[in-house]
This record gives structure tokens, C-alpha cells and sequence, in this order.
């Protein structure tokens, strides 16, 4: 069969044509892409699998505290051995014994146990939603990225023609005699400089798509199409209503956790002390033996047998008191920490509300400028075609308008990137 399925799959290989060998397309909106990232997240894997280990860990605390139940089977033979007892002998023939053993124990520790059990799968569930927003903000920001570099690549590209145009003309202008050669040539190592800033800008978009093949776990040679643009995915709208949302630190990933992890550290206050606490131990044992003779012999195994043992330990040399002190030390650190972090936490929330409208502010600022730029260039343009322009006010104006486009391009990131950071704070 083996045999035959490779026949097959080289015929099936052999038949293939070339259209049907091309790299594969993928094209996605933001939501899709977050979709995808989330589903081939090794991050993501990784916190399940925390999860199925912490599950498994409250699991086994659990199982501490219920019936734990034993099986023995046995065979002895004294190879006809007879006990002498003066005026009786007592054979001891060869015998089979099967038992069964139950038994229980209970202590404060095991309750603890179980407790805290439960606060580290709580923080289990709590580090995967966390790596859940991560990784989608993760590819939010790498989707944006790429198609504000796209941006910058077209702004270029415009600038880029223009320049050529004007070399043109201002070559056919040297040729008759109008224009000097030395602005030919300033504008020649404009266009060149242009298209150098293109190249790099392109390379700089391939390694962005780069990283999104990564995040979504598809072949470096799968091509990639954005379905979005900027103009549906930047809502300065959205962005506004940010800066009125309450900030709740109960809401806060990270200070959830630290709070889990603090009352984890005040379990393990309890944990130490019922270390040295009483243990109560319950068990019933059945036995049954069986002797291959008929000879008169003595059984003195009883068929049941229970018990009960409770121990208390009485004297640890100040052991005990030593490691409760130390936990509860360890105890009111994690509460200092807490309390700072819930007030960096608001600190931080202020200022990315500051960050975000600033970056606002900026980027309609940059907006207008580029708008104003590009006019300025548009008249300078025309004014040196006519010969009313220099080459140096031309360059300057070209220098200008890239400058411009550069900080619009870069107030338009610092927007997304401020308005993502302020969704990871809220949760939102």
C-alpha cells in the first residue's frame, strides 16, 4: 500500500503545472489576521498547556484528601515445616493471602493545599487571556505598521516621479541653453537620493511582512493582502473615546495577577503553619489467606482490621515560628508591591491619556503641514518650469515636503501606537 501511495503521489506530483506551483495568497482584514495569529500562537499554545498543568495540580491536591485504596496478594510455603509444640504438632503448609487496604488523612495543610491550587489555576486562566490580547495586539501593530510604511512608499514614490519630471525638463532646459547643468544635476542626485529612500522603505515593508508570516505561522514565500486601509481603520473617533473611559485597575491583567500572586504568598502563610498541625489518619484493612493442606494448622490473621491514628506534633525547636516568620515577611512584600503597582498603574494610565492626545494633536498638525508642503512644491515647481524658481528654491521646497511627509507618516504610527497601548491598560 505504501508502494502504491508513493506511485500515485510522484504521478500526482509530476502532473502539476506551473500556475498550480505558485506561492499561495493570503489575504486578510485586521480581524482575520488577529484570528489567525491567535490560532498558531506558540505563546498561546504554551499558556493552554499552563492551564492543563495547573488543572492537573488542583487535581492532585484533591485527590490528597480522598480514600486511597491498596491491593496485596502473596504466596509462602515453609517446604512442610511442622510447629512442635510437645503434645501437638501444627503444621504450617504452604498459603496464599490477598488484602485490601483504605485509608485516609486529613490535616489543614491539605485544605490550604487545594486553595492555593485553585489561585494558580485562576492565574493560569488569567496569563492565557493576557497572551490572548498580546498576540492580537501584536499583530494589530504589525498590521498598521505595514500599511503605514505602504504609505510612506507611495509619498515617495509621488515625490519620486515629480523630481524626474522636473529633471527632465530641466535637461532639455541645459540643451538649449536656458538652465545651468550644475541644477541639472542637483536634481539628479535628488531623484537618486528619492529612489534610495524608496528602496530602503520597500525592504522595510517586506521584513513588517515578514514578522505577520511569523505571527500567523504560514511559508516565508506566502504573499500577503491587507484588505484594509488606513482610511477605514484609522477612527479618530474611537481614539477620542478612549480618553474618556474610567480606568478600573481591577481590570488590569497584570495587576490581577500580582493580586492572585499575593494571595497566593498569604496562603503560604497558612500553608507553613498547618505544616506542623495535627493529622488525622483513618484506615480498614481486609486480609483473607488461604492454606494448601488439610493438615491441622493455625490461622492468625484476622479478616478485618481498622484504626485510627491522630498525630500532633508537640516540639519543632522553633522551626515552625522561623519559616512563619519568614512567609509572612514574603506576605507583606507582595502587599507593598501590589499597592505600587495599583499606583504606577494609574500614574501610567495619566500619561498614556496625555501620550494619546498629543499624538492626536500632532498628527492633524502634520496633516495640514503635509497638505501646505505639497502645495508650496506644487507652485514652486511650476514657477521653475517657467524659469521665475531657482534650483536651490526648488530643493528646498522638495526638502520640505519630504520632511513633512516623514513626520506625518511618523505622527500617524505614534497615533496607533499610543491608542494600542492605551487598549492594553483598559482591556479593551
Amino acid at each position: 500500500m505504501l508502494a502504491v501511495a508513493l506511485v500515485f503521489s510522484s504521478r500526482a506530483l509530476a502532473q502539476v503545472s506551473p500556475a498550480e506551483s505558485t506561492p499561495a495568497t493570503l489575504a486578510l482584514t485586521l480581524q482575520q489576521a488577529q484570528e489567525m495569529a491567535l490560532q498558531h500562537s506558540t505563546a498561546i499554545l504554551n499558556a493552554n498547556l499552563e492551564v492543563q498543568k495547573a488543572e492537573a495540580s488542583r487535581w492532585q491536591a484533591i485527590a490528597s484528601m480522598l480514600p486511597q485504596v491498596s491491593a496485596s496478594v502473596d504466596y509462602s510455603t515453609n517446604f512442610g515445616y511442622q510447629m512442635d509444640l510437645g503434645a501437638m504438632k501444627i503444621s504450617m503448609p504452604p498459603s496464599a493471602s490477598f488484602g485490601v487496604t483504605t485509608a485516609l488523612a486529613f490535616s489543614g495543610a491539605q485544605i490550604v493545599s487545594i486553595q492555593m491550587a485553585n489561585i494558580s489555576r485562576k492565574m493560569a486562566d488569567l496569563s492565557l487571556h493576557k497572551s490572548d490580547k498580546e498576540i492580537a495586539d501584536q499583530a494589530k501593530l504589525l498590521y498598521y505598521s505595514a500599511l503605514v510604511t505602504d504609505e510612506t512608499i507611495k509619498l515617495l514614490e509621488e515625490n519620486h516621479e515629480s523630481l524626474k519630471k522636473l529633471y527632465e525638463y530641466s535637461e532639455s532646459s541645459v540643451r538649449v541653453g536656458i538652465t545651468e547643468q550644475t541644477d541639472a544635476d542637483q536634481l539628479l542626485v535628488q531623484v537618486g537620493t528619492m529612489a534610495n529612500s524608496i528602496s530602503s522603505s520597500k525592504r522595510q515593508l517586506e521584513m513588517i511582512y515578514n514578522s505577520i508570516r511569523l505571527l500567523l505561522n504560514v511559508d516565508v514565500d506566502t504573499e500577503i493582502i491587507l484588505l484594509q486601509g488606513l482610511d477605514n481603520l484609522v477612527n479618530q473617533e474611537s481614539a477620542s473615546e478612549l480618553l474618556t473611559e474610567t480606568f478600573d485597575v481591577e481590570e488590569n491583567y497584570d495587576y490581577r495577577l500580582l493580586k492572585e500572586s499575593t494571595e497566593l504568598a498569604r496562603k503560604q502563610v497558612a500553608l507553613t503553619g498547618w505544616s506542623s498541625g495535627p493529622t488525622l489518619s483513618i484506615f480498614h484493612q481486609y486480609n483473607t489467606k488461604k492454606y494448601f493442606s488439610d493438615d491441622v494448622h493455625m490461622n492468625m490473621t484476622p479478616p478485618n482490621m481498622m484504626g485510627i491514628q491522630l498525630n500532633v506534633p508537640l516540639f519543632t525547636s522553633w522551626k515552625l515560628g522561623s519559616s512563619v516568620k519568614a512567609a509572612r515577611t514574603t506576605y507583606k512584600e507582595q502587599l507593598n508591591t501590589l499597592e505600587n503597582t495599583k499606583l504606577a498603574l494609574n500614574i501610567q494610565h495619566r500619561q498614556l491619556t496625555y501620550n494619546l492626545t498629543s499624538a492626536m494633536e500632532r498628527y492633524d498638525t502634520q496633516k495640514q503641514s503635509v497638505e501646505v508642503a505639497r502645495r508650496v512644491f506644487d507652485n514652486i515647481a511650476k514657477k521653475y518650469e517657467y524659469g521665475m524658481a531657482s534650483s536651490l528654491d526648488l530643493t528646498n521646497a522638495g526638502t520640505s515636503l519630504i520632511t513633512a511627509q516623514s513626520n506625518y507618516v511618523q505622527a500617524l504610527l505614534e497615533m496607533v501606537n499610543a491608542q494600542i497601548s492605551l487598549e492594553q491598560l483598559l482591556n479593551k
